[in-house]
């Protein structure tokens, strides 16, 4: 096998894999053309235990801290009814469109963990969740979603107001950032209003 081969099989560098072969960690035999084949039987990883579940539950903002509780509740209760042994329950406060969640990048990387509960897609990420699904099935594990509903226009309007306030920061700077993305919401929620209202008046 080639040296490059055994890296893509082991999920290392190439470059990881020529320095362990370079400390004669793994065996081999570098040919005349350059080429570094590997000799040594090479180890095979085990697929992760789809029995081995994590719930991951999430919410936008500390003010909805207590939501955290209620949903990991509805999410162990549901693995019970469908015999999954829950192994990990994760909470997490932060957006749905940042890609920084530490908890939940954790629980991605971790190859032990077989299958991911989530209530709503959502709780995983607003955008990119078949890039996510994609990924985690190529190794043989499975994120799955409970509830396929949208959820509540409360977590989005959250959502939102943090990416506005990402954009406003890099337009306007950080101490303008703030007072810009308060106008903005304020704006869309009395947009938002009125056309609520005439809803209402053409009904």
């Amino acid at each position: 096998m080639k040296l490059i081969d055994y890296a893509k099989q082991q999920g290392i560098s190439y470059r990881t894999a020529w320095r362990w072969y370079k400390a004669g960690k793994i065996s081999g035999h570098q040919m005349d053309t350059g080429t570094i084949l590997i000799t040594e039987p090479v180890p095979v990883k085990e697929a992760p235990s789809m029995s081995n579940v994590a719930v991951y539950t999430r919410v936008s903002s500390a003010e909805n801290k207590a939501n955290l509780d209620s949903q990991a509740e509805r999410l162990v209760a549901y693995c019970t009814v469908r015999g999954y042994q829950v192994s990990k329950v994760v909470k997490e406060i932060g957006s749905g469109v940042n890609d920084n969640r530490p908890k939940f990048l954790a629980l991605l990387a971790d190859p032990s963990i077989g299958r991911i509960v989530i209530e709503h897609k959502d709780r995983g990420t607003r955008f990119g969740f078949r890039y996510i699904e994609t990924l985690l099935k190529t190794y043989g594990r499975e994120i799955e979603v409970v509830n396929q509903a949208e959820n509540g226009t409360e977590d989005l309007l959250a959502d939102l107001t943090s990416m506005i306030y990402s954009c406003c920061a890099r337009l306007y700077g950080q101490r303008r950032a703030k007072r810009k993305t308060e106008q903005i919401v304020q704006v869309l929620k009395q947009g938002s209003h009125e056309e609520t209202q005439e809803t209402c008046e053409e009904g």
